[in-house]
């Protein structure tokens, strides 16, 4: 046996928040079709296994964060839906709903930022990936909500038009990182500020990648439509409009169902010509495709009448042998116009960690290209852009892990590490040369030193962070913590504001119901610790586990509910400390094992509840057990149904909640049983078609389930909905001192108070 270490351990040059992609190989691994048999198979489990210390490196890296989401919503199904979350919204607003959310916050900490936009006026809008628009008119240092709460939470896509008109593409175009990336429902346009938006259309098209207006006509627009990552055709590819949105033409097809549009750039002294990168990508249960031959540069000459692939590189990027040509591990690329005929382009492969492909500069409008030099800025395929400065043709900008900047065309490059990492969005500011707006991982910075090093200020209010989980104080129901995608664990003690005070991203926290300083906090892949003053002190857990012990990307840990001096971990085997901090396996593997299966390659326990002797288990791959003896001994409950995302019990009574659209798998998502596991019922009843992530067994025995789409609480088949959330997923919920809490992916922590008065109202 051996103890385990975390991932990032090796990782000399990478710091902690750096983990955004779930890359838990080592910096230097790849991951390509090229490089590996079986990639997906063979990355799902070098993902759950063990780093050890004196193990080599696997040629092949792991699966990104957004896997954990994907393979839930998608177990168990052949696909997801089109506008499966949208459907399920709006079954969400048929059912009664009762109570009020209260916001709780954070408001500092941030989170992913797909898209940002300056307009005329100087007022920057962002898009938060599963957060919805927000506005600042104090130059990015507090945010205001200008997106209806029943709208697509799922923005990318932004630009503000030279008539003051500013449009929002729904459906994130980045794939796979940190969550399932929602779809959205097209193009939407505001023309006061926000106060109203208008659908233009482009209903089908699922994500929006870029949108760029044509400066001297801001009738005529682009879309960049890159489509569902789940299904093929829909509307994909470059859409035109030339009457500011009230009819589309497609003007720019892809090669095949899976290739969509995901940049394009209007050269700035010639109108005419335009730029789109095209893309190749698909995701199925069994299936992870970020790249193909239908991926790559197209120009035209004609404002988008007619389009010609642009192929021809006359020097390659050191260790790039494509160029632009079409190619199996052509994955994302992106494209930047300037004035003068300056084209730059950057291309990767489509492996675990998006490998930089090549860098590429054109000064006759990309009828020849060169190499600009590499980069490395990494995370091709979550960060793909390139950012021409509209004052400086020489000054570029690349996302990547870290933000790196070129002051003389692409030649040489510097590393900007001083703000979040995982970048997305550049904006200049038209009304004051030289400010910079920025977005990635961590939220906003601006720059009014034309994003020198060192010159970013972190916005000061931005209420969107992706929250994985939450815990409350049953002595104190202010002191919230909770984990959250890329910005670690953070708490409402120790500061004056939320502050971190646990890093990865943060999934699993914990208070001792006894003592509110005895908390815990994971990263991902059941790396966890302990602190006993409240977290300004940790100590590792300590795991007995061996080398081939598999562990999820959000790992149950738990108190026993009668007593949390013992708690479990689960892998694919439970362990259990009776002192909070050394833990041993008490349990055989209890799921079908990693096996060859695609679908469900992780083999790991998702969630435990104990009391005494008694313990139930769920797995990833639809098995529910159950111990009387504490562990010697297991009954199976349930198996082969969807990804179990949480086990509870009261008595006899044992509720079970199940992940997947049904739409999909013609399953329930909540099962219950009323003789400790021997017989079941399905009392989804009118709950949306949706994922149920947690399930409570509330006062009075009322259930409350945390859904995509909403909070609802029943007796038995008939829910009612909780309040009114924004369509941000409900991640996991938590009842303290006669409170709810509800951790959102995308709008951070609600709370509401269960009155009798209005469990009264629940039947």
């Amino acid at each position: 046996m051996r103890d385990r270490i975390r991932p990032w351990a090796r990782w000399a040059v990478v710091p902690a928040f750096a983990l955004v992609a779930g890359l838990t190989a080592p910096a230097h691994a790849k991951a390509t079709g090229e490089d590996c048999e079986e990639p997906e198979v063979k990355a799902a489990k070098a993902a759950t296994t063990r780093v050890l210390e004196d193990e080599e490196p696997e040629e092949c890296g792991p699966l990104a964060p957004g896997e954990w989401k994907a393979r839930q919503d998608l177990s168990g199904g052949a696909g997801l839906p089109e506008q499966a979350l949208l459907t399920a919204a709006g079954q969400a607003r048929r059912i009664r709903s009762v109570g009020h959310w209260t916001s709780e916050g954070p408001a500092n900490i941030g989170g992913r930022v797909t898209g940002v936009s300056v307009d005329r006026a100087g007022a920057v809008f962002i898009t938060a990936a599963s957060g919805g628009v927000w506005k600042s008119t104090d130059r990015a240092t507090t945010f205001r909500s200008v997106w209806p709460d029943d709208f697509p939470q799922a923005t990318g896509a932004t630009v503000a038009a030279p008539d003051g008109a500013v449009y929002v593409g729904t459906g994130e175009a980045n794939p796979g990182g940190g969550s399932l990336t929602y779809e959205g429902n097209g193009i939407y346009r505001t023309t006061d500020g926000g106060r109203t938006w208008q659908n233009l259309g482009l209903r089908h098209s699922a994500t929006i990648g870029r949108i760029a207006v044509d400066p001297r006509n801001p009738k005529r627009i682009f879309v960049a439509a890159t489509g569902s990552l789940f299904r093929p055709g829909g509307e994909r590819g470059v859409y035109r409009t030339t009457d500011g949105g009230r009819t589309w033409r497609h003007v720019l097809a892809g090669a095949n169902a899976w290739t969509g549009a995901v940049d394009l750039a209007i050269a700035p002294d010639r109108p005419d010509t335009v730029y789109a990168t095209l893309w190749d990508r698909q995701r199925t249960p069994s299936l992870r495709r970020y790249g193909g031959p239908g991926s790559g540069l197209y120009r035209s000459t004609d404002g988008g009448a007619h389009w010609t692939r642009l192929e021809n590189v006359t020097k390659l990027t050191p260790g790039d042998t494509t160029g632009l040509r079409p190619d199996p591990s052509f994955s994302r690329s992106g494209v930047a116009a300037a004035p003068g005929g300056r084209v730059y382009v950057r291309t990767a492969t489509w492996g675990a960690y998006g490998d930089e492909k090549g860098f590429y500069v054109s000064d006759d409008g990309g009828n020849t290209f060169t190499t600009g030099g590499a980069h490395e800025a990494g995370l091709g395929w979550w960060g793909g852009e390139v950012w021409a400065d509209p004052a400086d043709r020489n000054h570029v900008l690349v996302p990547g892990q870290f933000l790196r900047e070129s002051k003389d065309g692409g030649r040489t490059w510097t590393n900007d590490t001083g703000t979040h990492v995982d970048h997305h969005a550049i904006a200049w500011d038209p009304t004051k040369p030289g400010r910079v707006y920025e977005g990635n991982d961590g939220g906003v910075y601006r720059s009014d030193a034309n994003a020198a090093a060192g010159s970013w200020t972190h916005a000061a209010y931005e209420p969107w962070t992706q929250f994985y989980s939450v815990a409350v104080s049953a002595q104190d129901p202010t002191r919230i913590t909770g984990g959250a995608q890329d910005n670690g664990s953070n708490r409402t003690w120790g500061g004056e504001r939320w502050n971190s005070w646990y890093d990865g991203d943060g999934e699993q926290n914990l208070i001792d119901p006894r003592n509110q300083n005895r908390v815990y906090a994971c990263y991902q892949y059941g790396n966890c610790a302990r602190s006993l003053d409240g977290g300004d002190n940790t100590t590792d857990l300590t795991v007995a586990a061996d080398e081939d012990d598999r562990f999820n990307w959000f790992s149950p840990l738990e108190f026993a509910t009668d007593d949390p001096d013992v708690t479990y971990l689960g892998g694919n085997r439970l362990f259990r400390s009776a002192d909070g901090l050394h833990f041993t396996p008490i349990s055989p593997d209890l799921t079908g094992g990693p096996g060859d299966d695609p679908v469900y390659p992780f083999g790991t326990l998702t969630s435990v509840q104990a009391t005494g002797d008694r313990i139930l288990a769920g797995t990833d791959d639809g098995r529910v057990q159950l111990t009387s003896d504490a562990g010697r001994t297991w009954t199976p409950l349930l198996t082969g149904k969807q990804w179990v995302t949480r086990v509870r019990f009261d008595g006899a009574r044992i509720v079970v909640t199940l992940s997947g659209y049904r739409a999909g798998t013609g399953g329930g998502n909540v099962l219950t049983s009323y003789d400790g596991g021997r017989t079941w019922s399905d009392i989804t009843g009118n709950l949306p078609t949706a994922p149920v992530n947690d399930v409570i067994i509330g006062p009075r025995g009322v259930l409350v389930v945390a859904t995509d789409a909403g909070v609802f609480a029943g007796l038995g088949r008939r829910w009612i909905r909780l309040g009114s959330l924004p369509l941000a997923s409900v991640t996991d919920i938590e009842f303290k001192a006669g409170r709810l809490f509800a951790a959102t992916f995308g709008r951070g922590v609600y709370s509401m108070r269960l009155t009798p008065a209005l469990l009264n109202r629940i039947d």
